[in-house]
């Protein structure tokens, strides 16, 4: 708790999952260990990149890989990769893309928004985006006659953030951009599996090394040996403002050898016995359905989906997931999965709780579903009053 009050920070329970406006994740003891030894030591970056590598490729059954900032920056690097190659005088011309194919084909339904639009981190390497599809439905052939002689690369995304129906499954994407000799490059950033995507044929695939592994900010690039140097050599050109540090990588190494040392069935336990008490809790309460829920993109987790029905609740989905957010004075604020609040549902995600908050948690919960219930009138607010209402917020920082 000491850091709370050094720099005046209210405390912060995180039942949102692994989302970086929260901090991303829990990062493990000897992942701390290892970037607080090599902070006040020098090292040769390319060297310490090219352990990175060796150990990115074993965990994740690639060629070769390296660190870098974010797996946004990730995303930029990989598709600029494709443009330049390894020649230093493309790199530095980046973002000028003139004579080069520049191209990126990407589903239009996966042109999320994850904090900043993924067109964006797109277009940030001098790239033109062509979606294809509709943002419900995307067929290969639609694919394939994308795909043109100025076609640098294929982007796939996978993330809870896009449409999970109707779109190009990743084996039949992949096929379709290589009939046609297109790279695919997969933004993989809150996956669990490191080996699914490289096995399935992805030539990079990208992750975030502060998510599920537990590790600093940082991107993790793993892929075709070609192309991980290529976009490594970006460092050069428009990725030194995307550089990331001594402490980053050596932290997101010890982060993936800690993943295949760590007892994942244990964490999955203790997970089910967090989501057993919240849903004997809370299901059946007025207004309230809650179901145990497993992840869209076939991560191995639940989360409890609460289910508000305002006119027995009393409150709305979006205005008790607010309620929690900003509690009275006293009460610790409780984030949760609130993406698709406007259609009457929440997530309580249990990933990363301290031991103990799981019952803070619930005491919340149920404090501000039993404050409904006798409020003189329902806690309902229009949703539209709700977003302009964060978007006044985030505009007046830092007041």
């Amino acid at each position: 708790m000491d850091i709370y009050s050094r720099f005046g920070l209210r405390p912060v329970v995180n039942v949102s999952g692994t989302m970086t406006s929260l901090g991303a994740s829990i990062v493990a003891a000897p992942v701390i260990e290892a970037m607080a030894a090599i902070l006040p030591q020098f090292v040769q970056i390319d060297d310490l990149q090219r352990k990175a590598s060796a150990v990115i490729a074993q965990a994740c059954g690639s060629e070769s890989g390296y660190i870098t900032a974010s797996c946004s920056a990730a995303i930029t690097l990989g598709i600029a990769a494709t443009m330049t190659g390894d020649d230093p005088g493309l790199i530095e011309r980046l973002p000028d893309t003139t004579g080069l194919r520049n191209e990126v084909v990407v589903q239009t339904g996966h042109l999320v928004n994850y904090g900043a639009p993924i067109d964006q981190a797109i277009r940030l390497a001098g790239a033109r985006v062509v979606p294809i599809g509709a943002a419900t439905e995307s067929h290969g052939y639609q694919l394939s006659a994308a795909i043109n002689e100025r076609t640098t690369a294929a982007l796939y995304v996978v993330s809870h953030h896009t449409v999970q129906f109707g779109l190009i499954q990743l084996e039949e994407f992949i096929a379709a951009a290589h009939a046609k000799g297109v790279p695919v490059i997969v933004d993989a950033a809150s996956e669990y599996d490191l080996k699914r995507f490289i096995a399935a044929g992805a030539d990079l695939v990208l992750y975030s090394a502060h998510k599920f592994l537990g590790g600093p900010t940082a991107g993790i690039v793993a892929g075709k040996k070609t192309l991980v140097r290529a976009a490594y050599f970006q460092n050069g050109g428009i990725g030194r403002g995307m550089k990331v540090g001594k402490e980053g990588i050596a932290g997101a190494i010890a982060a993936l050898e800690q993943w295949q040392q760590r007892d994942h069935a244990a964490v999955r336990a203790r997970e089910r016995a967090y989501l057993k008490l919240w849903h004997e809790a809370l299901n059946g309460r007025p207004g309230v359905r809650a179901e145990i829920d497993a992840d869209p993109t076939g991560n191995p987790l639940d989360r409890l989906k609460l289910s508000i029905d305002s006119r027995e609740a009393r409150i709305s989905a979006w205005d008790l997931a607010d309620a929690l957010a900003n509690p009275p004075a006293g009460s610790v604020p409780a984030i949760v999965r609130d993406h698709e609040a406007e259609l009457n549902f929440f997530f309580v995600d249990p990933c990363n709780l301290h031991p103990g908050q799981e019952q803070i948690v619930l005491q919340r919960l149920l404090a501000e579903l039993e404050r409904a219930q006798h409020a003189p009138q329902p806690l309902v607010t229009p949703f539209f009053q709700r977003d302009a209402r964060r978007v006044a917020a985030r505009r007046n920082w830092p007041d």
